[in-house]
């Protein structure tokens, strides 16, 4: 079984512990069999801890927390993500009181906020986007601001709003723009009321060129923007048909083939099918999706 191994920081694979290479977004591959239960080691760059585990047949079916696995018609990628901190002792970053509530946020292996009202104390994972981030009173519970995220939460430590973005305005309302991270360049202007999401703007970017023409298209459809500046004529009327006839899929993926392009749909937690499509284009436009 082909298997190509990924990560969301650089480390060093290693594979029935022989090195493998090192792996970050560009991944390193190679013949695995699941019935020979080979353990595999991503010991990450940094302050992380490795990622051990072994390749079988019940890492197939269940990966484990740091694990995403995307299977294609001939191979699965292993992506490690989530890594814990090498350092698994309590560090205080900054302890706030504000009105009733004591927000403590630390690092114990991951990065977690202790909202302590009372009694009753809330432990909150957060994402390493809020390591640097400040605090502040908003709507009845609190603003987490960073310069590459933000969460809204609760006074009782319920998330209500956890994103990437940078945050414009919080006065009675919450609004943020928010990337999309796509090969347009689309990001969106979202307002959220008592934490709930009220409006949302998408903004395009020029239509980029050459292969990406059809990612840009179909992370297009996936997040509601107009999909018709990629469009042959013939096409374009029926582009209120498109997410329909796609399916609920999550992401987009670049294929060796310059004419097909993969879509992520989620089987269950941490595994994810990869589903090929290839695109037909005339005057430069894409004129027809055909699924392979």
């Amino acid at each position: 079984m082909r298997v190509y191994f990924l990560s969301e920081i650089p480390s060093a694979l290693f594979i029935g512990g022989a090195y493998l290479g090192l792996i970050d977004g560009f991944e390193r591959s190679a013949e695995l069999d699941p019935a020979a239960g080979v353990f595999c080691e991503a010991a990450p760059c940094g302050d992380y801890a490795p990622v051990r585990f072994c390749f079988n047949e019940d890492f197939l079916f269940a990966p484990p927390e740091h694990v995403r696995l995307y299977f294609t018609k001939n191979a699965v990628a292993v992506y490690l993500c989530g890594y814990l901190r090498a350092d698994q002792s309590l560090r205080v970053l900054w302890q706030e009181r504000l009105g009733e509530t004591l927000l403590t946020l630390c690092l114990q292996g991951k990065l977690q906020l202790n909202v302590n009202r009372g009694a009753d104390l809330r432990i909150v994972p957060l994402p390493d986007a809020l390591e640097k981030c400040a605090v502040r009173p908003f709507a009845g519970g609190f603003l987490l601001e960073s310069e590459e995220a933000f969460a809204l939460i609760r006074e009782d430590g319920t998330v209500s709003v956890l994103s990437e973005g940078k945050v414009l305005s919080a006065e009675e309302t919450l609004k943020a723009e928010v990337p999309f991270h796509d090969a347009a360049g689309h990001t969106a202007v979202c307002e959220w009321t008592d934490g709930a999401l009220t409006a949302c703007t998408i903004r395009s970017a020029a239509p980029p060129d050459g292969r990406t023409f059809s990612l840009a298209l179909f992370e297009s459809a996936m997040i509601g923007a107009d999909c018709t500046p990629f469009l042959a004529p013939a096409l374009a009327e029926k582009a209120g048909a498109l997410k329909e006839f796609l399916g609920k899929y999550v992401s987009v993926v670049l294929t060796e083939e310059k004419d097909t392009v993969g879509l992520v749909y989620e089987r269950k937690e941490r595994v994810y099918d990869v589903r090929l499509f290839r695109t037909d284009f005339e005057d430069g436009k894409i004129s027809n999706i055909k699924p392979i």
